[in-house]
């Protein structure tokens, strides 16, 4: 019912979407990010909110990170997804990314990231059900500036999910996007997963 919703919420701004999926280039124009891309010029005065607990959170003085503290100097794979706790995200996509995590560092990855329109302490909660905080990085991205930046946001009311994002994922190297990768609807899981990407690094 769920994956229902979400293909009847994407279905009205898909119809008018013109260009397709290109493995290993920039998948789709509508998006700001494309290969090439650096993204934390294309994301300015953007921060994300590493998950944890909200005691953690105040301890911190509920701090940010920056996107250069992210992705300058390392080789990142991120993906991004519409949100925590939702049959997909939870099913498929974060264990795909999980299960490989080997294969990842084997590549010389530095960090596997997961990152959704949600408050930091929800990710926390959702990385720990998922038992995947010693393989993957989970950050929230609580209003959404991240995704709106790279055009990489999405309108799932019609799941009562309300702003959220694309299901996504890129190869990030020195902050340069050298592969990216955006599913035709949030629904869908065939080209964002841990294995895709695995294969194009």
């Amino acid at each position: 019912m769920a994956s229902t919703l979400l293909k009847r919420a994407s279905y009205s701004a898909m119809k008018s979407v013109a260009g397709g999926f290109q493995m290993g280039a920039q998948s789709r124009a509508y998006a700001a990010v494309a290969a090439g891309t650096d993204i934390v010029s294309a994301a300015p005065n953007v921060s994300l909110q590493k998950a944890r607990t909200w005691d953690e959170g105040v301890s911190s003085n509920f701090a940010t990170t920056p996107l250069k503290d992210i992705f300058k100097d390392k080789k990142v794979v991120i993906f991004g997804l519409p949100g925590a706790f939702t049959g997909v995200c939870s099913q498929q996509h974060v264990p795909s990314y999980k299960k490989q995590i080997d294969k990842f560092k084997a590549k010389g990855i530095d960090s596997v990231i997961c990152v959704a329109v949600n408050d930091p302490y929800v990710m926390n909660g959702w990385a720990n059900k998922l038992e995947a905080t010693d393989a993957i990085e989970f950050y929230g991205d609580f209003d959404g500036s991240f995704h709106k930046s790279l055009e990489l946001d999405k309108d799932l009311s019609g799941a009562l999910l309300g702003p959220r994002s694309q299901r996504w994922s890129a190869y990030v190297v020195d902050g340069k996007v050298k592969v990216l990768n955006v599913e035709e609807v949030p629904s869908d899981f065939k080209v964002s997963g841990g294995d895709v990407i695995l294969g194009q690094i």
